[in-house]
């Protein structure tokens, strides 16, 4: 049998999937932080190992005849320290091949087709729109960071939200839901009238924390404009507007792979997202990514 490995590393977990050519499940592994960007090289080798070694259970390593590593940061790889750390564990489980590094857009790509040819859109903490041509990233638009860009991103959304919530607090008391769940979750509860020290309260809470951890109210958004809060159904659009502006700076033809946390969990930007692409792109093919180890293994599928 001949199998291949797709691995998806992050800062928080690893998971590795082993499949056989056609993408049938032969094995599942999950373990720790596993990017030595996020966490010291030792923990994140072990996590790696962890996770290959749980999806290798009652396989024969040596049946896997291609392997590829889904991990943001693939310049880490060029260190010789970094690289024969992580092919030392590798070959200590038994693998016979190299284990390829490609970056996490590609992957991303990969989880939501099968073309070589596309564009994937990808909003999470951050987000970044990438022009993909037979499975490598050719041009990008926007993925800058939260300080230049990011638009429609998790941080863009958890920015907006707080800077509503924090101009209501002035002049009243918030009664909308996207703006009463904010306060609650950062002051612990919703102030009982409006004044200039529970914005300052709002305000010192967020400016305490390090700037992405914004992106933690996203969700809040997301829930409120379910419950058919104006001010989020308002931001969702407009999130969706800055997505729909950053893929159309690279998209030329083939099918759009729309990925990362927010379009993969928050409904609201996603059908306002598609309904923008419907008008603007229409034909086009349209698709959800799945796990970062899914298209990993079918990376590793291509020959």
């Amino acid at each position: 049998m001949t199998l291949v490995l797709g691995l998806d590393v992050g800062g928080t977990s690893s998971r590795a999937l082993i499949t056989t050519l056609d993408g049938a499940r032969a094995g599942f592994g999950r373990a720790g932080a596993g990017n030595p960007v996020s966490v010291p090289l030792a923990d994140a080798v072990t996590s790696v190992a962890a996770a290959v070694r749980a999806a290798l259970s009652g396989l024969d390593p040596r049946e896997v005849r291609s392997a590829v590593m889904g991990i943001a940061g693939t310049g880490r790889f060029t260190d010789p320290v970094v690289a024969a750390a992580f092919s030392d564990a590798f070959a200590a489980l038994g693998l016979t091949v190299p284990v390829r590094p490609v970056g996490d857009v590609e992957v991303a790509y990969a989880a939501g087709t099968l073309e070589p040819c596309g564009t994937v859109l990808i909003s999470g903490t951050g987000a970044i729109a990438a022009r993909i041509e037979d499975g490598l990233m050719t041009t990008t638009a926007d993925g800058i960071g939260w300080l230049l860009g990011d638009l429609g991103s998790g941080f863009w959304l958890g920015r907006e939200a707080a800077a509503l919530t924090a101009r209501e607090l002035y002049t009243r008391v918030p009664a909308g839901v996207l703006t009463r769940s904010v306060a609650e979750t950062v002051l612990g509860t919703v102030p009982a009238a409006p004044s200039r020290q529970a914005a300052d309260d709002l305000i010192g809470a967020l400016h305490a924390e390090p700037p992405r951890h914004l992106s933690r109210l996203a969700p809040l958004v997301s829930v409120a404009a379910e419950h058919g809060d104006p001010q989020a159904l308002a931001l969702a659009e407009r999130a969706a507007a800055h997505l729909a502006d950053t893929l159309a700076e690279v998209h030329t033809t083939g099918p759009v792979v729309l990925a990362g946390s927010v379009l993969t969990t928050s409904a609201p930007v996603r059908d306002a997202l598609i309904r923008r692409l419907t008008a603007r792109l229409p034909g086009t093919p349209t698709a959800l990514a799945g796990p970062g180890e899914q298209g990993a293994a079918r990376l590793a599928a291509r020959p």
